[in-house]
């Protein structure tokens, strides 16, 4: 039993991938029609202006990624909507160099690392997010923290085979991209390991500006992988680390990207509290102290337009992934297990 009304619900779907698109979008539905499609940020998405890049971006994810093309369209007709300004809204931050996805991810390394997250996006959104457990047809099944109306993969996930994935936004400035970055963030949960979501990235590096934590069972070092404009930036991580979505290594982001007032004041906090030797999840991911914006964010006016919707606390190893997903500061998780890796038919 629940200890107070959950804001975080729980869904799952087997099945063909249009099967798995159908129950996102009917899940998600009437909070997309109701909270996101009177936006602004909606209005501008399907602007008439962006037809020559969604044509390119969908040519390129029908060509290189037609399964997640046919989820696409099955979230499409959950929502009941064409599939054209769907998928628009799934390239939200290919299209334009600032969205509300902002996001804070905690790594402790040892023995079984710690991949802690903070997912902050709208907060209008609240109570309305989901945990989708999908079982694909072909390859590992997954469980990641969904939007309505947004594909799986570009927030914080894990799969059966122990691979696990935190993503912040990177605001990167004068791109063209060629690949939607939330197409490859819903591939990457198709990989088996660590290795094989870099080959992956390295292979599509022309899309939107993304930064993943990744981490497997095999219980090597994290990665922070920035990519987009053409290149992928891959870091292991061996010493307590924060990032709060803005570029740390990447080449191109590091000369060209917006970082909010928020972004700055969220890495200067989290890199203080690390120096002083706090590195416990939720003392980092649930801090309100400093002298600027916070870590945990709860105003309805950020100026980013971002609340925190959810923390989780991951931990890969051999024998799979213990996790926790929390619904808000000071109570017990509200969904918690550990998730035993499973075999793959997958070619990753």
């Amino acid at each position: 039993m629940f200890d107070h009304t959950p804001l975080i619900g729980w869904q799952r779907a087997s099945g063909a991938p249009r099967t798995l698109g159908r129950a996102l979008g009917r899940a998600g539905r009437r909070a997309f029609h109701e909270r996101l499609l009177p936006t602004p940020l909606w209005k501008r998405l399907n602007d008439p202006v962006h037809q020559p890049a969604m044509a390119r971006m969908a040519a390129s994810t029908q060509r290189h990624f037609p399964r997640i093309w046919a989820e696409i369209e099955g979230l499409a007709e959950g929502l009941g909507l064409p599939v054209e300004p769907v998928f628009a809204w799934n390239c939200r931050g290919d299209l334009l160099a600032s969205v509300p996805d902002g996001c804070t991810t905690l790594v402790v390394p040892g023995t079984r690392s710690v991949i802690a997250h903070n997912e902050d996006g709208l907060p209008q959104l609240a109570g309305h997010c989901f945990m989708f457990e999908g079982e694909p047809d072909q390859g590992p099944g997954f469980t990641a923290f969904c939007y309505p109306g947004s594909l799986p993969g570009h927030t914080l996930a894990f799969n059966n085979a122990g691979l696990v994935q935190a993503v912040n936004n990177l605001r990167l400035i004068g791109l063209a991209p060629d690949i939607p970055r939330m197409v490859l963030g819903r591939a990457v949960l198709d990989r088996v390991d660590v290795e094989s979501a870099l080959s992956l990235l390295r292979r599509h590096p022309g899309s939107g500006g993304f930064h993943f934590t990744l981490a497997d069972a095999a219980g090597g070092p994290a990665v922070s992988v920035e990519f987009g404009g053409g290149e992928v930036s891959a870091q292991e991580i061996v010493k307590p680390w924060v990032h709060a979505n803005h570029a740390l290594h990447h080449v191109r982001g590091l000369a060209h990207q917006i970082v909010t007032d928020s972004s700055r004041d969220r890495q200067i906090r989290g890199d203080r509290l690390i120096a002083e030797g706090n590195c416990d999840p939720l003392t980092v991911l649930h801090d309100r102290q400093g002298s600027g914006l916070p870590i945990l964010r709860q105003d309805p006016d950020d100026p980013d337009q971002e609340n925190t919707l959810a923390t989780a606390v991951m931990q890969p190893g051999p024998d799979g992934v213990a996790w926790q997903i929390y619904d808000r500061p000071g109570a017990a998780p509200l969904y918690a297990g550990h998730h035993p890796c499973r075999s793959s038919t997958r070619d990753g």
